[in-house]
């Protein structure tokens, strides 16, 4: 399976749970992840503050919290098509948490 390597190269917040990811190819995009937060890995990340925390990794080329959540590039650079099983998985991960 070939996966493309992508790269972050600069971000910003854009609105709550939104960032704005400029990709060294040049494609600009902008992702509201609020839906997605969820579970034990991005569920934190629903305190506005927690993902104000976001930073580039210069190593791999994406964005970080100190949670450990992290995305990979190339996921988020082709989030049109990743968003729904993404959406999915939170729906899972919030029930699997409900039971807990």
């Amino acid at each position: 399976m070939n996966h493309p390597i992508h790269r972050i190269s600069s971000f910003e917040l854009s609105a709550p749970y939104s960032l704005r990811l400029i990709f060294a190819d040049g494609l600009v995009r902008t992702i509201n992840f609020e839906s997605i937060l969820a579970g034990a890995l991005y569920g934190p990340l629903r305190d506005p503050a927690v993902f104000a925390q976001v930073r580039l990794d210069p190593e791999v080329h994406t964005v970080v919290w100190p949670t450990g959540a992290d995305f990979d590039p190339a996921t988020l650079h082709d989030w049109p098509e990743h968003e729904a099983a993404f959406r999915a998985a939170a729906k899972r991960w919030s029930s699997t948490h409900a039971l807990a």
